[in-house]
């Protein structure tokens, strides 16, 4: 077994061009709900889940994303109740969840 469970990294890039980036749709904040989050429900650090934030994951145009290892996972959401979701069924329950779901 990995040293994690779930390694999430959560791109939070900033494009100074104006473009799309997940920097526009708050990454940061939601990022900082689902490390909250994973405290307060116990799964977070070593055989648990651990939350990063990575520069431009290069899929801006589905964005905002993040990406769940070990299975590559990728999703995308729209709100803290989308984040509330990942973090609830997949991190904490092992159930990917389809409808955030990117394909490849």
């Amino acid at each position: 077994m990995s040293y994690y469970r779930y390694h999430v990294f959560f791109c939070t890039n900033q494009r100074d061009d104006g473009s799309q980036c997940c920097a526009k749709c708050d990454a940061s904040g939601l990022r900082d709900h689902m490390k909250r989050r994973s405290k307060e429900l116990g799964i977070a650090g070593p055989k648990g889940v651990r939350i990063n934030t990575t520069g431009c994951l290069n899929r801006c145009a589905a964005g905002p994303v993040i990406v769940v290892y070990p299975e590559a996972t990728w999703y995308t959401y729209v709100d803290r109740e989308d984040a509330e979701e990942i973090l609830i069924e997949h991190l904490a329950g092992g159930r990917i969840v389809e409808r955030l779901r990117l394909l490849d």
